[in-house]
């Protein structure tokens, strides 16, 4: 793909363009404005959207990649711009997203002088990327670009983030574009040794109460059909994290819950009953583990993982199935016998009817004046589509939301999960629905996230992006809250909002919206909202000081799981 001599920023555009990037979240300012100048004759092939902050734009990317499988691209500016991203880099390494950020660069002669704008973006940005590096010349776009690409996507996916000075930007060079295929010392593939998945089988078959745990890395893997023939054959109940929510429709007679500090009762206690423990796809994370030094102690644990250094990193594996799983998980059916393991499931339906009774009940059908959480995410259910995206902030309604969403299709899950960044499900929706404006997309924050990012409304009214914003507020820190009450005396430190009237702030933005705070109007605001053709920003009061069950605390057994 040769041209004639073009600007560098050009070359940038153009290179976006080769790999297919369909869509740029950003914001301009002086050390990236040739590469905005240059997106001003290319707007026809590749779209822009003006986020209002620059961590809007690469969370706005995160959720375009999330839901889309692609990756996510974003644009920046030097100096602040640049840092800005920073929360958002950490974010996507943490949670294996895959994108491509490109920042602004003073002029390479002016490195290292404090130049207006300055910062060092590549060390700072180092442990919070893949892969990063500074282009200083026009020659070294196209290559780091394809480059940048390549690694985002391959492999375990993530973050990669691109310094361009300004005079590689303004310079002129020719574009002859290589998509990138590979480099020594990368290596994305692992070829699967047949003998250990033969012992893994071993196990399985001679196993009394195998599980199975399931997380990220069949959404990334592109195995959920393989997970499902696995489930079908083998009988073996299945729990999944929170990043692996929707890779198995929870309609599924194999899926018994979910795991971690406020996932479900049975799921998290029958841990350290099970005696073959089957990970896929999950790296053992202390929200899943508890206390490392008594979890599944009693099991023998077979590790099926992409990335080597999550291999024996936590919890040590009996057997490790090195490689992609959607090829191991593939290989391991074939060699499992057929079962039904009627018994031991019939143990984890045991523990959830204590679940119902103790949690469930009052979360979906309180006996309160006021209104609850999961009463409101069960009335969405009531009403959503099958392929509807959930999109959380951090905090409690976090949790009661992935508690009471009923998963039914892949990708429908988008929240900040390893680092549980405040601020992030707004501009992550926004990001999301513009991959598809025919999906419903419903964002559900509180009420002090929401006010991290709040500027984003003003992206979501420009672009007219029909995304469903449900606000539970409690005019609290809910989750800071919940842990004052229970662990420091209710000693309530700095954790109760004044909080402004978010009606009137989303009516400024010209967005619809309405406020609930009694149970009689909930379920008609709800249909109001789902069928709104257009954004529309739900508030509803809910209890003040409602805790979510179960709870792991921190230091604690998985068999210290409480319902109260």
């Amino acid at each position: 793909m040769k041209d004639s001599m073009i600007r560098g920023a050009d070359i940038v555009v153009r290179s976006l363009i080769a790999e297919q990037a369909e869509i740029i979240f950003g914001y301009p300012g002086g050390a990236i404005m040739p590469v905005y100048d240059a997106l001003y004759d290319y707007h026809e092939q590749i779209k822009h959207v003006l986020t209002r902050h620059e961590q809007g734009a690469i969370h706005a990317a995160q959720g375009y990649a999330r839901v889309s499988g692609k990756v996510g691209v974003c644009l920046a500016t030097s100096g602040p711009g640049a840092t800005n991203l920073i929360t958002g880099l950490a974010d996507a390494q943490i949670d294996s997203t895959p994108l491509v950020c490109i920042t602004g660069q003073v002029a390479a002669h002016l490195l290292g002088t404090d130049a207006f704008q300055e910062t060092d973006v590549v060390g700072i940005s180092m442990p919070g990327t893949k892969w990063n590096i500074q282009v200083r010349t026009v020659e070294e776009i196209a290559p780091a670009i394809a480059k940048g690409f390549y690694i985002a996507r391959s492999g375990r996916p993530g973050p990669v983030l691109i310094d361009i000075t300004k005079n590689a930007q303004v310079d002129f060079g020719s574009f002859n574009y290589v998509p990138c295929l590979g480099f020594r010392s990368y290596k994305t593939h692992q070829v699967i040794d047949q003998a250990v998945v033969s012992q893994a089988a071993k196990l399985i078959n001679e196993a009394e109460r195998p599980y199975l745990l399931f997380g990220q890395g069949i959404t990334l893997g592109k195995a959920e059909t393989e997970l499902k023939f696995f489930l079908d054959k083998s009988g073996i109940p299945a729990a999944c994290t929170l990043l692996g929510s929707g890779a198995l429709s929870e309609d599924h007679p194999n899926f018994v819950g979910k795991l971690g500090m406020h996932g479900n009762y049975a799921p998290n206690l029958l841990t350290n009953q099970c005696d073959v423990l089957i990970a896929v796809g999950m790296r053992f994370d202390d929200r899943v583990t508890g206390d490392l030094k008594r979890y599944a102690k009693q099991a023998k644990v077979i590790h099926l993982e992409l990335d080597a250094a999550e291999i024996n990193k936590n919890v040590k594996a009996e057997v490790a199935i090195h490689g992609d799983c959607k090829e191991s998980l593939s290989l391991l059916t074939e060699a499992v016998d057929k079962k039904t393991h009627e018994g031991w499931m019939g143990k984890f339906k045991e523990l959830e009817k204590m679940e119902k009774e103790a949690v469930m009940q009052h979360d979906i059908t309180p006996t309160k004046t006021g209104l609850t959480m999961g009463e409101v995410i069960n009335q969405i259910n009531q009403y959503k589509a099958d392929d509807a995206v959930l999109v959380t902030d951090v905090g409690q309604h976090q949790m009661i939301a992935w508690r009471y969403f009923n998963y039914k299709k892949t990708r429908t899950q988008v929240t900040s999960g390893g680092l549980g960044t405040m601020g992030f499900a707004l501009p992550a929706a926004l990001g999301a629905q513009l991959y598809d404006y025919s999906r419903q997309v419903i964002c559900v924050v509180g009420d002090g996230g929401i006010q991290m990012t709040i500027q984003e409304l003003g992206t979501i009214m420009q672009t007219k992006a029909p995304v469903k914003i449900v606000l539970l507020n409690n005019n609290f820190l809910g989750m800071v809250r919940q842990w004052q009450q229970m662990f420091f005396d209710r000693r309530y430190s700095f954790t109760e909002l004044d909080n402004p009237d978010f009606v009137k702030i989303a009516d400024a933005y010209n967005i619809r919206s309405q406020k609930v705070t009694e149970r009689t109007d909930l379920t008609e605001a709800i249909e109001d909202m789902l069928i709104h053709d257009g954004p529309f920003f739900l508030e509803v009061v809910v209890e003040k000081e409602d805790n979510v069950f179960p709870m792991i605390a921190t230091g604690c057994s998985v068999e210290e799981v409480r319902l109260s």
